[in-house]
């Protein structure tokens, strides 16, 4: 078993790696659509305020599995946290420890750790745990909208209960540059580490328009709908989503700056965003989003608007 050290942004990269991420989903989730190249391109790519770190085996010339790990660059000593698969054709056979003993070399180097992995809850997960030492540290759902179903109607009585004092701004692609100064201000109140990503610190508009860049570069067109104070307060609820060529996007943050809470903006912007996505977005039937479980705010918005839970995800931490 050979490990290579990989560049999550070169098109070779994702072009090896496609087969076996269609293999694995096919085999995992035959429902879902299969994996793009836009889907791997977002995966993969180095997101803005971190470094990333991919480790792939290779067995007989042939990508094996692979452990992808996000750093944060504004906590030098902070963890990797990312995932680790073994695709189906190579299982029981040393690629998940190889991966992982290189994981943690490759951050000991760094004077990072520890080592952060999120992988389906189950048996399979806690034995591999079990055989490379790893403590469980937290737990994740995926949450699952299919808006043509019967989250039709709740999406559209969400939408349909305004805020007083609001008004709504949407955008597809860039921000508006009279808004994009009140975005970047909302975007600082986000304080919930995402997998593989940077924690917000004091972002300005270059940081905006660098994470839009970023959607783009991988096929991927983020969606936004804002609630604005008309007492010129700016911005301050917000919810994103990211659509690609697929019938399946991703719902991304949705925030409701402190002081604006418990007044229905989280549920109104949300649910007009998605509306907005589906009437625009002919091909969309599937929307997904993780959740860590600890959000419960999150968790009971999302199952309001009729998202539902087909999985738990398990983070577990090796120490370096």
């Amino acid at each position: 078993m050979e490990i290579r050290s990989l560049d999550g942004d070169d098109p070779a990269t994702i072009a090896a790696l496609l087969p076996g991420f269609r293999e694995t989903m096919r085999l995992e989730l035959p429902a879902d659509p299969p994996v793009t190249q836009a889907l791997l391109a977002r995966l993969f790519q180095r997101r803005h305020g971190t470094t990333r770190i991919v480790l792939a085996a290779f067995a007989e010339g042939e990508p094996a599995g692979v452990l992808k790990l996000g750093l944060d660059l504004g906590d030098p000593t902070g963890p990797g946290h990312g995932s680790l698969w073994v695709f189906p054709g190579f299982r029981r056979r040393g690629a998940g420890r190889a991966l992982a003993a290189a994981g943690r070399t490759a951050l000991r180097e760094l004077g990072c750790g520890p080592l952060l992995v999120d992988a389906p809850k189950g048996q399979a997960a806690e034995r591999f745990a079990d055989v490379v030492g790893a403590d469980r540290t937290g737990e994740t759902v995926r949450n699952r909208l299919r808006p043509a179903g019967p989250a039709r109607a709740l999406l559209e009585a969400a939408a349909a209960r305004p805020v007083p004092g609001h008004r709504l701004a949407h955008w597809d692609g860039a921000c508006p540059d009279d808004l994009v100064e009140s975005y970047a201000r909302a975007w600082s109140a986000l304080d919930e580490r995402v997998n593989g990503q940077a924690r917000v610190r004091r972002p300005a508009v270059a940081d905006v328009r660098a994470r839009e860049a970023e959607a783009a570069r991988a096929g991927h067109r983020p969606l936004v709908t804002a609630a604005i104070a008309e007492d010129g307060g700016g911005i301050v609820a917000y919810s994103t989503l990211f659509v690609r060529d697929s019938p399946m996007a991703d719902a991304g943050e949705t925030l409701v700056l402190p002081g604006h809470r418990r007044r229905g903006l989280g549920a109104w912007v949300k649910a007009e965003l998605l509306l907005r996505a589906v009437r625009e977005n002919g091909h969309l039937a599937l929307v997904q989003v993780f959740n860590d479980v600890d959000n419960t705010a999150v968790v009971a918005l999302n199952r309001r608007l009729g998202f539902e839970a087909d999985s738990h995800w398990t983070t577990y931490a090796l120490k370096v």
